[in-house]
């Protein structure tokens, strides 16, 4: 049921907004000019399987490689933080919904490097499609706002690491290991009719 739920919903989602994602498309173009519309970046998914996943590019230059939502803003343009702000840069990843590479709901998919890192039964994580929602996703769904303030409460406490050496501890040490907790326990308690409860939450 969620294989035919992802497929038929992601074909029609692409239909409906192929006219916004143009639209939105022309704007990244103009307003970013001299890199693509379309960022590509390789995630971890189903099985640790590599696969390229797709977003509208919402900075000035190729982002690096990471797993923190805590992007150099400098680089971040006006209007990529529009998008980013209210998710539309992910719209694109219905395209990797429809070609099964991700799932609407499921876990976010990380980089190479950090499921690596799982042990015993949070590998399990591994087992899902990774999704463009979920449980952990509507909790941190403020996630960089959540790292910028624990970084300008860490330097104002006379932290004298980087800012980036900060997000990276905060999301290594506390973010992440409390993601792969919720992860852990969306599997064990799979619902396609909470699924269905996580898409509307998502979205209201």
């Amino acid at each position: 049921m969620k294989f035919v739920f992802d497929r038929t919903v992601a074909f029609m989602g692409l239909l409906v907004l192929a006219l916004p994602m143009a639209v939105i498309a022309v704007l990244v173009k103009v307003s970013m000019p001299g890199g693509p519309v379309l960022y590509r970046q390789t995630r971890v998914g189903k099985d640790g399987k590599l696969f390229k996943i797709h977003k509208f590019r919402t900075m000035t230059n190729d982002e690096e490689l990471s797993n923190i939502a805590y992007p150099n803003r400098a680089r971040v343009t006006p209007f990529g933080a529009k998008l980013r702000r209210h998710k539309i840069d992910e719209l694109p990843e219905l395209w990797d919904v429809l070609i099964g590479k991700m799932s609407f709901v499921g876990p976010r998919p990380d980089v190479p490097g950090y499921a690596d890192k799982l042990q015993g039964d949070d590998r399990v994580v591994l087992k899902m499609r990774p999704g463009i929602t979920g449980p952990a996703t509507l909790k941190y769904r403020d996630e960089e706002h959540l790292i910028e303030a624990y970084v300008k409460q860490a330097k104002a406490d006379g932290d004298a690491r980087s800012e980036d050496e900060i997000a990276r501890w905060y999301n290594d040490e506390v973010i992440y290991p409390d993601k792969v907790r919720i992860n852990v326990d969306y599997y064990h308690k799979y619902s396609f009719f909470n699924d269905i409860k996580i898409i509307f939450q998502t979205l209201t």
